[in-house]
């Protein structure tokens, strides 16, 4: 049961990418920043889910009460459990990615993340990505906050790893387009630049070698639950990324232009679902098929 949701192994691979960080890697974040990260996305998203359904209940003619008391209880604590998986994988995002000194900030990217799925949607359905949605919260509220594109560097055993791990989740889910589209879009971007100025190949090497580029690609951009549905749109919608990031980055100097362009982008999904209609993605089906008239839908 829970080899078959895909966010149990992505749980796993970015704790074990944040054991790596922490103990082979100069990072400067604490300890007690970690926890703070993990306490404000759990608690956000465990009042949200036990309150936003309370209220949509209410508001549709008292739909709950006339429900059995367990069938009401299960249905809750399996909503819970399904988006606290979410939740814990927000949590790690930010840690692998965001960094500040002071605990608030991290609260705040925290809390915001998890509200942002709740207060930006469209059928039912979030557009933001709730980790960078936190990243850019607390750049732009806070004097404390930032994220640092070289901590991984260009060691070729990071970049195995995030390949078969991102790989393998990307399986899973069934978007590797997004993936594929995004870093060939901006690999032949950045390698036109790179003619275009003269310059060797082992610049673009050096570039296109970055840890926390390809964590972005196959970790970030690829969340089956903020993405377009149809793959055409998903493939535009990679390209445009990439678009974006190229120019933040070499015309605007935005070491985290990544970040910035997904965050511009990701209202484009509800105009793309719109055009391309698909089935929406849903982390697990079983749990849909247990309960037929469920009214509650994991994040």
């Amino acid at each position: 049961m829970l080899l078959q949701d895909a966010r149990i192994s992505q749980i796993i691979f970015l704790s074990l990418f944040l054991f790596l960080g922490l103990s082979t890697r100069d990072w400067t974040l604490r300890p007690d920043l970690i926890l703070v990260a993990i306490a404000s996305c759990l608690l956000t998203q465990w009042l949200l889910s036990c309150f936003v359904p309370f209220v949509k209940s209410k508001i549709r003619s008292y739909q709950i009460p006339k429900l059995g008391v367990k069938e009401v209880k299960s249905r809750v604590q399996l909503f819970e459990l399904t988006c606290l998986r979410s939740a814990a994988i927000t949590a790690l995002g930010l840690c692998l990615l965001l960094r500040c000194n002071d605990y608030t900030t991290m609260a705040i990217a925290g809390s915001l993340a998890i509200a942002s799925k709740f207060l930006f949607r469209h059928k039912n359905k979030h557009f933001f990505n709730p980790a960078n949605f936190g990243i850019i919260a607390a750049l732009i509220l806070t004097q404390d906050a930032w994220v640092s594109p070289g901590q991984w560097g260009t060691d070729w055993w990071y970049l195995l790893l995030f390949f078969c791990t991102g790989g393998t989740i990307l399986k899973q889910v069934g978007r590797w387009d997004t993936s594929i589209a995004f870093l060939v879009a901006y690999t032949l971007l950045e390698g036109l630049r790179n003619y275009w100025l003269g310059w060797s190949w082992d610049v673009l090497q050096h570039e296109l070698m970055s840890g926390s580029l390809l964590l972005f690609a196959f970790f970030m951009l690829t969340d089956p639950r903020s993405i377009p549905n149809a793959t055409i749109s998903r493939i535009i919608w990679a390209v445009a990324i990439a678009f974006l990031t190229f120019i933040l980055r070499n015309q605007f100097y935005l070491s985290t232009a990544v970040f910035w362009a997904l965050f511009f982008l990701s209202p484009l999904t509800i105009w793309l679902d719109t055009i391309w209609s698909a089935p929406k993605f849903e982390w697990l089906k079983t749990i849909n098929k247990r309960l037929p008239n469920q009214s509650f839908t994991t994040s």
